[in-house]
């Protein structure tokens, strides 16, 4: 992503070598732009040898399946935004029992994903595909769909397999 302008005094900003590195920088007041990946939480839900999956409704990757996941937002934990999305998602209330790991990915086109996954256990709520998704259905663990929207997610799902 690049800017033209400083988001602080309206300078046009330029490009210079910081922490080697060439980044935006604004020659009137110092600024200078760190692009960063985004943090974003996500969950698997096993429940009798099944996972829970969701089909996205909008863009990016709108019709494929993904966990329930999300962007954290900057008052949130990774946990709570797990639990918040899946919540939206799908109306299920869920409980973290542990991490499973952290992914990088840069196959979502908005930008470039750090995704915190979690696995959890239900505790409440009925699934009722909501928010983002179309869809919200369990899937046999040796049958999950070939169309997950993101590498990560399809990371995360293998390896939680590959360890049950």
């Amino acid at each position: 992503m690049q800017f033209r302008f400083c988001p602080v005094c309206g300078h046009e900003l330029i490009e210079r070598m910081e922490d080697q590195r060439v980044r935006q920088v604004c020659p009137g007041c110092g600024f200078i732009f760190y692009q960063n990946p985004a943090p974003a939480a996500g969950v698997i839900l096993p429940r009798n040898g099944k996972i829970l999956l969701v089909k996205r409704k909008f863009d990016p990757k709108a019709g494929l399946w993904s966990l329930p996941a999300g962007f954290v937002e900057y008052d949130e934990s990774p946990a709570e935004t797990a639990v918040r999305e899946t919540k939206e998602e799908t109306g299920l209330d869920i409980q973290i029992d542990r991490l499973l790991n952290v992914y990088g990915a840069c196959d979502d086109p908005r930008t470039h994903v750090v995704l915190v996954v979690y696995v959890g256990h239900i505790v409440g709520g009925s699934l009722v595909p909501g928010d983002d998704a179309i869809e919200a259905t369990f899937f046999p663990k040796n049958a999950l769909p070939e169309d997950i929207a993101f590498s990560s997610h399809r990371k995360a799902l293998k390896q939680f397999i590959k360890n049950l």
